[in-house]
């Protein structure tokens, strides 16, 4: 038989900024690793293999002098850092220590399979799917983030292509490029970042569906973060999938886009319309002959276990409220749409504690309107 599920009152999946400040507000509140099962408990289910959330997967020449900063957990601020150390090392050796300081309840490398609904009702128990065991909880707090579901555009002819074809999230480093031609796809922060880098080493081209904007001056999240979280939250709001931060900011002239910039590597091409096997047909019609391809397209909201639980509406998104997913007052969601962020990832995870410790005192849920 089976074994039965363990149970708390609530569990947090995913441990990278929003989930560890889930969890740290969740406990100010007074939930517990472990105690009675007719207390408030948490567990944190996380399914990397260390701490670190993503950043762990990062590329080694990213270093934390060019990543677009790191905001202090609550509770234990960011200490001194190396600018020119990698953003791999030195972002998860902070999530641990943070771990250890706060007493976290996390379980790793535990993957979520799905959330199920154990009733009808929207106050029913809801049944947690793992690789390592199930968990009933009565509400979840989702902080998977996208970097298990890179996105890669279906172009016609790519299944043809004999050269290399990878996304951003497996890059490692641009010498594995030296002496082959790069079509550097993508016109994001990570697309600048890999096309100057690669381009020291070897032959580049860049790609983008749509002319990049390149903004003077720094993004100031105090003022310009604002505005951009409630232009996110309203697209949440409506139910449309939110787009990626830069597609609200646009790009900003940081050193090392103006290094490109000032080497002639920010040469921008229409996206190609389909791939042969050595290499891209232009819009025009031409060909270009490229050895590579690196896919620097983004993520997609990392949701798939929620599937069972029918979130999505209409417009493809999920509709929410808050953190809150407005259909389902068990669910909330953090570092996702407004709070991709990683100042925003920690404002949600404050909101979301507080929503759940209302929800499980049977408060009201609040108007969506």
């Amino acid at each position: 038989m089976p074994a039965a599920p363990a149970t708390a009152s609530v569990a947090v999946v995913g441990a990278g900024q929003a989930g560890l400040s889930a969890a740290h507000h969740l406990v100010r509140r007074g939930f517990v690793p472990d105690g009675d099962p007719a207390g408030r408990t948490v567990v944190v289910l996380d399914a990397n293999p260390r701490p670190g959330g993503a950043w762990q997967h990062r590329w080694e020449s990213l270093r934390m002098r060019t990543v677009n900063g790191i905001f202090d957990l609550p509770g234990m601020p960011v200490p001194p850092i190396d600018l020119e150390e990698p953003s791999r090392t030195a972002v998860p050796r902070y999530f641990a220590a943070y771990e250890e300081h706060e007493h976290l309840p996390v379980h790793r490398p535990v993957h979520v399979r799905a959330v199920r609904s154990l009733g009808a009702t929207t106050t029913a128990p809801l049944h947690v799917e793992t690789d390592r065991g199930d968990w009933q909880v009565r509400a979840v707090v989702n902080a998977t983030g996208t970097w298990d579901t890179p996105v890669v555009p279906d172009v016609p002819g790519a299944e043809r292509f004999t050269g290399e074809q990878l996304h951003s999230r497996d890059y490692v480093d641009a010498e594995h490029f030296r002496g082959r031609r790069v079509a550097v796809v993508g016109g994001g922060i990570s697309a600048v970042q890999l096309l100057e880098e690669v381009s020291r080493v070897t032959d580049t081209v860049w790609y983008t569906r749509r002319e990049p904007v390149f903004l003077p001056g720094d993004f100031v999240h105090e003022l310009d973060g604002v505005d951009v979280e409630r232009r996110v939250a309203a697209d949440v709001m409506a139910g449309r999938t939110p787009g990626s931060i830069v597609s609200y900011t646009g790009l900003i002239w940081t050193d090392y886009a103006v290094a490109a910039r000032e080497r002639g590597v920010l040469d921008r091409r229409p996206m190609f319309t389909r791939m042969g096997p050595h290499g891209v047909v232009e819009q025009d019609g031409s060909s270009t002959s490229v050895d590579v391809v690196i896919w620097a397209t983004g993520y997609r909201a990392d949701l798939d276990h929620l599937a069972p639980l029918g979130l999505r509406g209409p417009l493809g998104g999920i509709p929410m409220t808050g953190t809150r997913v407005t259909a389902d007052p068990r669910v909330h969601l953090v570092g996702y749409g407004p709070s991709q962020s990683t100042i925003g990832a920690n404002r949600a995870g404050r909101a979301a504690a507080r929503e759940v410790a209302r929800f499980l005192d049977g408060a009201p849920v609040p108007s969506a309107t």
